[in-house]
């Protein structure tokens, strides 16, 4: 499976942006679909992800204001930022985990979110 995020771009505070993260082959058989972040000078964190079964989970800091959610028949996971913040100024990266032990990851490029004041 290849993973090639796209949709970031230059947004002012309070806009939005929705960001998609495509499979080359079958995003189905992939237990966990999630958005990471690393901000400049830190360290990547868990945005959002989501489960087969269609199960969500956020960051605190994002809860409220995104939205992540897949269609496997596109084999598409789509995060849909808004109301965004400056601090949300990230790059963004999808990945993928297989549930097989031990779980493969795999990771798209990522794609630059700027939110200007």
């Amino acid at each position: 499976v290849q993973l090639q995020a796209s949709g970031g771009g230059l947004v002012q505070a309070g806009g939005s942006l929705r960001l998609s993260c495509a499979g080359s082959g079958s995003i189905f058989s992939l237990q966990f679909m999630g958005w990471y972040r690393q901000p400049p000078g830190k360290q990547r964190e868990l945005v959002a992800g989501i489960t087969t079964s269609a199960s969500t989970s956020y960051a605190d800091s994002v809860k409220g204001r995104f939205t992540i959610s897949r269609d496997n028949a596109k084999n598409t996971v789509y995060l849909q930022m808004n109301s965004l913040k400056p601090e949300d100024t990230a790059v963004y990266y999808c990945n993928g985990r297989s549930g097989t032990l031990p779980p493969k990851n795999y990771w798209g490029q990522g794609t630059q979110v700027t939110v200007s004041s």
